[in-house]
Formats: C-alpha cells, structure tokens, sequence
C-alpha cells in the first residue's frame, strides 16, 4: 500500500479545486471549517503523519471529491466522485456491524473483550468501547483498519457515505480466530510494502510445493 503522502499528493493532483488550481494547506483548513489545520497538510504531505485520524481523511476526501476508499487502496487511475447519501456516524457503523456479524460458534455477539482480543493488541477494550459510544470519535487509521479486518470488511466502510451493509468475509473471520494466522497477518500489517511482498511470495512458494506434491501422490 502506498505511504499516506504519496496518497495525498496523487489527489491533489488528480481532485482539483473548482477553479481548477490545486488544493494547498490554507485551501483545506478554509473548506473543512479548520478540521484540517494548514499545518497538519504540511506535515501530512512530508510524510511526517503516518498514521492520521479518520475524522480528518473524512473531512479531506469529502471536500476535495474523491471516494474515501482511496485512502484504503493503490491508486493507478483517476477514480470519478461517487454520488451519496446521507452517512451514518462511527458509532453508529461500529454497532451496525456488532449487531450484524455473530460469532459463528455461539450465535451470539461478538463482545468489546473478543473484539480487542482478536485484534491481537492493535486495539484495547477501552478503544472498542469508545469507537461504540462515540467517546472515540477520532480514531487512527490504524485503529479503524485493525477493527475493520477483525470483522471481515473493507475500512473503507468506516468512511464511505450511504446506509450500506457491510459485504462479510467469513474467510477473513475464519483467519482472525486462528492466532498463527492472525498474528502473520497484524505483523506483515505494519512491515513496508516490499517486506509485505517478500513475505507473499514465501507463502505462495509453500502453496506451490504443496500443488507438486499433491501432483504426485
């Protein structure tokens, strides 16, 4: 995955103002009302915030155009403005998938301890409990991509505007539960996106293996 700065300047480049020009500090911290201070863009674009809050790619994506999901994604082509509804809030999305994805084994819901537990120390149950409440109102990117991979969805379910259920991978709910494979995947989360590669081809060399040994048996 491309690094946050990297990102930015693509869309800026890409999400022109509507006079044409590109977007600058002062620009944002104007049309996002101060949620995105001009210095914040400085340091967002020198790559010094690796890790920003949500209620500020929110804020950026809705007033520079572009779909959120981009900031969860490798961009390679421009990507038109989609049309949108009414959003929901964080809380609200948080609860929506507690109450619709139960823990296949008791058919009950999953609670802020289980939550917490299979993000395997990306998230506390403090941080769960405060994304439900909306104590935690603005939390990491990081925060929201553990919490979205515990339940099987894209993060960028977390910003994108409409009244849409999540799409559920039981694949992914499947890999959380699994504490090996958990763990390989929250690691490889944070390595570069080289070290990330190195670490699939591995994995695609032991898949290979195993197909020439079923070949001969």
């Amino acid at each position: 995955m491309a690094s946050i700065a990297r990102k930015f300047e693509r869309f800026v480049d890409t999400y022109r103002r509507p006079d044409g020009g590109r977007w600058g500090g002062q620009d944002l911290e104007n049309a996002t009302g101060g949620i995105v201070p001009r210095s914040y863009v400085s340091h967002l674009r020198k790559g010094r915030i690796e890790n920003p809050g949500y209620e500020k790619l929110a804020a950026i994506a809705k007033v520079m155009g572009f779909p959120p999901r981009l900031w969860f994604e490798d961009v390679d082509t421009e990507v038109q403005p989609e049309a949108t509804n009414e959003s929901l809030n964080l809380s609200e999305r948080v609860n929506h998938l507690f109450k619709t994805i139960r823990d296949d084994r008791t058919d009950e819901p999953y609670t802020n301890a289980e939550v917490a537990r299979m993000s395997l120390g990306d998230l506390t149950e403090k941080d769960v409990e405060g994304m439900r409440t909306g104590s935690i109102s603005n939390p990491s990117v990081g925060k929201v991509v553990a919490l979205a991979s515990v339940f099987g969805v894209h993060p960028s379910y977390f910003l994108d505007k409409g009244k849409r259920p999540p799409i559920i991978d039981r694949e992914v709910l499947d890999i959380f539960r699994d504490e090996t494979a958990s763990a390989i995947a929250h690691k490889s989360f944070h390595l570069p996106g080289q070290e990330q590669q190195m670490i699939l081809n591995i994995i695609r060399q032991f898949e290979d293996m195993r197909a020439a040994d079923d070949d001969d048996r």
